[in-house]
């Protein structure tokens, strides 16, 4: 997806293309997640859908759960539920900022040739 540390920079259109795609990558995998927390919720929480919606975007988010689990289930659903999204942040991060920082890197180790040989 990205050129070697030996190709030049690629172009800014390029580039914001890459950032775009991450950008629209990540709102695939925030519907993905939320989906499965509002199902789980609605599911094992025994909430109503727009309550399940509510707490699964709150613990997506990281903000916490809205209304308490009364279950065995659902308490079980909402902590795994809970290390699912905080693994799912971690990777959004990585997706977000994987063009950023490979852009960064490459012009920070890109030699010109004109440079090369002045050495």
């Amino acid at each position: 997806m990205f050129e070697n540390k030996n190709d030049p920079v690629a172009p800014k259109s390029v580039f914001i293309t890459r950032v775009f795609l991450s950008f629209l990558s990540s709102l695939l995998v925030i519907a993905v997640s939320l989906g499965i927390g509002t199902c789980g919720y609605y599911c094992f929480g025994e909430l109503a859908w727009i309550d399940a919606l509510l707490n699964a975007s709150m613990i997506l988010a990281g903000m916490g759960p809205v209304d308490p689990m009364n279950s065995v289930s659902g308490k079980l659903f909402a902590t795994f539920y809970c290390l699912f999204s905080g693994i799912v942040f971690l990777t959004l991060m990585a997706i977000i900022l994987a063009p950023i920082y490979h852009r960064f890197l490459h012009n920070f180790h890109f030699v010109d040739e004109e440079d090369e040989g002045d050495n």
